[in-house]
């Protein structure tokens, strides 16, 4: 009997050593072919592995390339589609308008606020222009780029193959190059060109409060840089329908800030003011950029007279304004919302 435990154990020892050595070898060589560093002609794991060359190591491709379904990193030649430069666009006039608002907020007299608007409008044009020009192919007005496929093109980070559950196949990249890495060294250009212009601007017109629109520029481009990293595959899916949806509301709240709120008032208002004009006409062209990126217009004799609908909104809350009431919302005078 003892001698039956002793060969049990010792046996049960021998089975437990050579499985031991058998895993320590197999973490050690690349037995399993899609261990990192295997180099074959195997297919690579992940949905966003390849390899520059045949038979090399599989990882993430270069920056402005993108792996085929054989794994095989390809250089992106493509140009960006239309619905690509309507979301440029969109990421583009975020921060201009958002600088126009705390303009149209902080600033008075009207003579600084055109100043200032104007001081904006050539920081945002400097920047996209100089974001182009520096996009590869750099020193060329022309953009070239790989095609979104899918929404994970976007989040690569969360795709890195395990598949022998012990090394990480690092892929990360920049599969929808360049809309991710454009838009952040958009608005670096912007902070950059601010704060060049805008200050300098400021202490010649000192009487016109234009340093709180800067501190405002100061807070919510580092806080677009941030909403752009975190969720830029979500904005780009989605951004024609927070237009439409941001406009609309906006537009409302213009007119329900008003202090007359009977349907002559209003109209006269909207139409013979210069300010409430700038601010409807606006409204009405974000909301037609809006419908544009919505259909893409493919079919434009049908999606084009679609456009007549812009101002429809504006007019809806005019003709129902008797069955509102804004004094809910804005419990205040208009005057303090403008800094007068």
């Amino acid at each position: 009997m003892a001698l039956f435990v002793r060969f049990l154990v010792f046996t049960l020892a021998t089975v437990a050593l050579l499985h031991w050595q058998s895993v320590d070898a197999s973490r050690g060589s690349p037995k399993y072919p899609f261990i990192k560093g295997y180099k074959g002609n195997i297919t690579c794991p992940g949905r966003y592995c390849g390899r520059t060359e045949a038979g090399g190591e599989c990882g993430a491709c270069p920056r402005g390339y993108a792996p085929d379904p054989f794994s095989m990193c390809h250089r992106c030649d493509s140009n960006p589609s239309f619905y690509d430069w309507l979301y440029l666009g969109f990421m583009a006039l975020v921060p201009l308008v958002l600088h126009w608002a705390f303009i149209d907020l902080f600033c008075r007299p009207k003579r600084c606020l055109c100043l200032f608007d104007l001081s904006a409008f050539i920081e945002t044009v400097l920047s996209a222009w100089l974001t182009v020009f520096l996009s590869d192919p750099a020193g060329k007005m022309s953009v070239r780029s790989c095609q979104v496929g899918q929404f994970s093109d976007w989040y690569t980070l969360f795709f890195n193959p395990t598949p022998d559950y012990y090394d990480t196949i690092y892929c990360t990249q920049e599969i929808v190059f360049p809309l991710y890495t454009m838009v952040l060294i958009y608005y670096t250009f912007c902070l950059v060109f601010m704060m060049l212009l805008r200050p300098l601007l400021s202490y010649k017109l000192g009487d016109c409060q234009g340093s709180k629109a800067i501190y405002c520029a100061l807070y919510f481009l580092p806080i677009l840089i941030l909403v752009h990293s975190v969720l830029g595959g979500i904005i780009y899916y989605a951004f024609p329908y927070i237009i439409v949806v941001v406009s609309v509301i906006t537009s409302a709240c213009h007119l329900a800030m008003e202090e007359e709120q009977k349907i002559p008032e209003l109209l006269k208002h909207s139409l013979t003011n210069a300010r409430s004009v700038t601010i409807l006409l606006g409204h009405w062209l974000l909301h037609a950029y809006g419908m544009v990126s919505i259909t893409g217009m493919s079919h434009p004799s049908f999606h084009a007279p679609l456009l007549a609908l812009v101002p429809f909104p504006t007019m809806f809350y005019i003709l129902t304004v008797k069955f509102t009431d804004p004094s809910l919302v804005y419990p205040f005078k208009t005057s303090s919302l403008q800094g007068v």
